[in-house]
């Protein structure tokens, strides 16, 4: 008997060796539906923020993601269904692992030409979120102008057109103007051709923090429940790359609207576990963090354009439509709430437990996440903004329980912030 304990003892050692802290460092209990994380679907909206009857709004700046899509990529789906089709062949292959298998089929099939598209659920939550903002503004929209513009990528210039679109049936007396194109990306895709990110990227210290995390974060029992126990895992040249790309396909369905029950393949604690893995590497990679404020800094060039619009507006600069609409990408949305720092949206931390407690992608930039300053103006000429994220109403200035704001306040905080 007393062998019989030391052995399994040593096996328990064993496997936490196996298998270094990935589960015991994963202490969220989010649910399937929330841990899909920057794929989650635009939330249901059935209340937005009122407008007090003593302000009159006059002017919308705004910045959206495009909406739900496709996989932007079949790398994930490939990888994953070659690692299965290779466990049918090594015949260790699991019961789970073959649904997944038909799974990952149905993805590359469905998706087939479309990678990254946006799709009708996407196309239906840009035309809610127009719909909500001419309901809400209508002195903004009868008759009045809107400047649109987005990045070059097809799905974000479609967000812009299905946004623009719904206002347009509503009322065809509206002037648009749409503009898309790479001229815009100092404004909506900055994150890429950034010197500071790019150092970031390559910093010991970056793909230090990120191996680490992987390491004591992503639960590599996952692909033993798909793969098999007698599957060569050892061979896999990137064991936790592998678990995270099953973890992409199953939180990529509900956006392209293919039925998927998560719980039939991974644990809620599994899950949880791959999305704060994500998640801590979204904070690190588009957010400000205590190991670099790079990414945050890179939307610079965008807040600025926000208070410098909203000023020509003010002035009386009639080239400045009322309402301002840009359509980009959640790397568009992330750095600019950190460097405004938004409730939820600015942490100065580099530790994972507290990244998946205080800074959430699901609330901050599920797909279609949109963020804008409201501009209205009071009984006695005074200018107010208003904050909103996802449209509902967020304190702009931190530490300020105030959600209106005298414009004078906001643009000098904002102008901190954009230097």
């Amino acid at each position: 008997m007393k062998r019989l304990v030391n052995a399994i003892s040593s096996l328990a050692a064993l496997m936490a060796l196996a298998w270094p802290a990935a589960l015991s460092a994963q202490t969220t209990d989010y649910t399937f539906r929330e841990c899909l994380g920057s794929s989650m679907p635009y939330p249901d909206v059935s209340v937005t923020p009122e407008t007090p009857d003593s302000l009159t709004p006059i002017m919308i700046n705004h910045v959206g993601r495009h909406g739900s899509r496709y996989m932007s990529s079949g790398k994930a789906a490939s990888n994953v269904s070659r690692a299965l089709k290779n466990a049918v062949k090594l015949r260790t292959i699991t019961p789970r692992g073959r649904n997944l298998l038909r799974l990952t089929e149905q993805i590359i099939e469905r998706t087939a030409g479309r990678w990254g598209i946006l799709d009708t659920l996407g196309k239906a939550e840009q035309m809610g979120i127009g719909m909500r903002m001419y309901s809400d503004f209508p002195m903004l929209m009868r008759d009045g102008r809107i400047n649109a513009i987005s990045s070059y990528v097809p799905r974000c210039i479609m967000s812009m057109y299905e946004f623009t679109h719904q206002i347009a049936r509503l009322d065809d007396k509206v002037e648009i103007y749409t503009s898309s194109g790479r001229q815009n990306n100092p404004l909506l895709r900055f994150f890429n051709d950034d010197p500071e990110l790019e150092e970031l990227f390559l910093s010991p210290a970056y793909r230090r923090t990120l191996k680490e995390a992987a390491d004591s974060m992503v639960p590599l029992t996952v692909l033993r429940k798909m793969l098999g126990a007698n599957y060569p895992v050892d061979d896999i040249l990137d064991p936790t790359s592998l678990t995270m790309d099953i973890y992409s396909c199953l939180a990529a369905t509900a956006a392209m609207e293919l039925p998927c029950d998560i719980s039939k393949y991974v644990t809620r604690e599994e899950f949880n576990a791959m999305w704060s893995f994500k998640n801590y590497k979204q904070h690190l990679t588009h957010s400000a963090s205590a190991l670099s404020d790079a990414p945050a800094k890179a939307a610079r060039a965008l807040l600025g354009d926000m208070i410098s619009s909203t000023d020509r507006f003010l002035e009386g600069d009639t080239a400045v439509a009322p309402v301002q609409l840009r359509f980009g990408h959640a790397e568009t949305l992330m750095p600019l709430l950190a460097l405004i720092r938004i409730p939820g949206c600015y942490l100065d931390s580099d530790n994972p437990g507290e990244v998946s407690r205080d800074w959430l992608d699901f609330r901050i930039v599920p797909m279609a996440a949109n963020f804008r300053l409201v501009i209205f103006r009071g009984p006695r000429g005074t200018v107010y903004a208003r904050a909103d994220l996802n449209e509902q109403a967020v304190n702009l200035i931190e530490g300020d329980p105030r959600i209106y704001i005298p414009w004078d306040e906001a643009k000098a905080y904002l102008l901190l912030r954009s230097m």
